[in-house]
């Protein structure tokens, strides 16, 4: 064994939670691969074979284990690899491995050719694009088997088999194992109830009491609820045939296993994939604290206790929606932008009945907004929105429907900043906020906010970003930090 195997075989035997996600043990003695988290029977480190991810084990042959379910393991974030590119990828296929996208189609939405996607994935994670895809499939199909009562059929069209004899024959040919044998395993007892529940996994520590607090901060009424210990949301995605799915989610936390339970209506199964990544966004389950605190410890030394190792940064679900938020919030407070906010939802959104109290529309889309045309100053100007933030959000409509701009996690944030700046009402504040939250950039810095001086009074706006450089790359997570000190 080398020195690196010898290092992840401890790992493995400390079942420190720190390295779920990134590197997989496979056991030749039972020909399954486990997290390092796995509290099976401690494998002999001669038995014990190391991979990079869970489709490079199962090219080599090795089947999920059934007790730790690397389904359920976290990803990675996007700075800690070597290529940025293959780690977008990676997320793109996790999002859309329900809807039939290309490869080609892939490489064109990141801004490269097939080809040298192909070459930088292969590097990354030592498999190809395709047999990454596949691997997405066979573990969101076994979570689904697992932990929902869905039928096989569906599960299969959920996960993006396209037909359940190709789920049947991939579950055979990798997992020598058949779905509805695992179904009728995991499922006895359980009875349709219009909702599923699946689970995602993180790496500790996570401080979920003061995400739930900074999401409840900026509830949009109607639209987002925080309800206790649990966050709701109504949710508008379109399937694989541009067909709207309309629905609602919740999700709690599940401390004692590391991860977060996410409910939601069956009518949102034909867009499951994109759920649950929009998920992993919104609650920064990609985010590796061990590898922050390292960097942002030296916060303390300014005041102790000002950097609270797992604090995650807020992502968002819908990108067109927070950055209306931020835009609306520009100059007021954070309720009244909530409220505005909530207002345009009941006007211009799509009602949706939840049987959730309080969840009663979805938020307009950017193609309802820019629909307006001329009309929108009057129509948010009743409101209670200025026309000056009118005409921005129209601004910033138009620009996503025509590809000017991009919000979302294949974007280049360094790019996409500077085109955001030439929106008339969008500053560097609001420019840096909006990529913070909607592309997960991890290095925004908001030197001139209110609640940065204020955490950090007795220092300037130029002291503080002077201060900042040695936070990078995790000055977004400084920033969320000094918020909440």
């Amino acid at each position: 064994m080398t020195e690196r195997d010898t290092a992840l075989y401890e790992a493995f035997k400390a079942k420190d939670a720190r390295f779920d996600g990134r590197f997989f043990v496979g056991i030749s003695s039972t020909g399954v691969y486990c997290r390092p988290i796995c509290w099976a029977r401690q494998a002999k480190r001669s038995s014990c074979t190391f991979f990079v991810s869970a489709a490079e084990a199962e090219k080599a042959g090795y089947r999920p284990c059934l007790l730790c379910r690397p389904e359920l393991a976290p990803g990675n974030s996007l700075v800690d690899a070597s290529s940025v590119l293959a780690r977008k990828a990676a997320r793109l296929l996790d999002e859309n491995c329900g809807s039939g996208q290309s490869l080609e189609e892939l490489a064109q939405t990141l801004g490269c050719t097939g080809r040298h996607l192909r070459r930088v994935f292969i590097e990354e994670y030592h498999v190809s694009p395709v047999q990454y895809l596949q691997t997405c499939r066979l573990l969101l199909a076994k979570n689904l088997l697992t932990d929902t009562d869905l039928s096989v059929l569906d599960v299969a069209m959920a996960a993006g088999f396209g037909s359940l004899r190709r789920m049947n024959d991939l579950f055979q040919k990798e997992y020598h194992l058949s779905p509805t044998a695992l179904r009728r395993k995991a499922a006895d007892g359980k009875r349709h109830t219009g909702e599923i529940t699946v689970g995602l996994g993180y790496r500790p520590p996570y401080r979920w009491d003061e995400m739930l607090r900074f999401l409840a901060a900026r509830a949009i009424p109607g639209v987002e609820v925080v309800d206790g210990d649990a966050y709701l949301r109504t949710v508008r995605l379109e399937d694989k045939r541009g067909k709207p799915c309309f629905g609602w989610i919740r999700v709690m936390h599940r401390p004692q296993k590391n991860r977060l339970d996410v409910t939601l209506s069956d009518t949102l199964i034909p867009v499951l994939s994109q759920v649950l990544a929009r998920v992993r966004r919104l609650f920064d389950l990609y985010c590796d604290p061990d590898v922050i605190d390292q960097t942002l410890c030296v916060m303390n030394k300014l005041r102790p206790g000002l950097c609270v190792p797992g604090t995650r940064l807020p992502g968002c679900f819908e990108p067109f929606e927070m950055s209306v938020r931020a835009i609306l919030g520009q100059q007021i407070t954070v309720k009244a932008a909530s409220t505005l906010a909530g207002r345009l939802a009941k006007d211009l959104g799509c009602p949706i009945d939840t049987g959730v109290e309080n969840l009663t529309h979805t938020f307009p889309t950017a193609e309802d907004i820019a629909a307006l045309g001329d009309d929108v100053q009057e129509r948010f100007g009743v409101l209670g929105v200025i026309a000056a933030r009118s005409a921005c959000i129209l601004a910033l409509a138009k620009a996503l429907i025509q590809g000017e701009i991009v919000l979302d996690q294949s974007a280049d944030p360094e790019r996409e900043m500077p085109k955001l700046r030439t929106i008339k009402g969008i500053g560097s504040w609001t420019a840096q906020y909006i990529a913070m939250r909607t592309m997960g950039w991890p290095d925004a810095f908001l030197e001139t906010d209110l609640g940065i001086k204020h955490a950090l009074p007795e220092y300037t706006p130029k002291e503080i970003l002077a201060l900042a450089e040695q936070w990078r790359p995790w000055r977004s997570y400084a920033v969320i930090n000094l918020w909440n000190a």
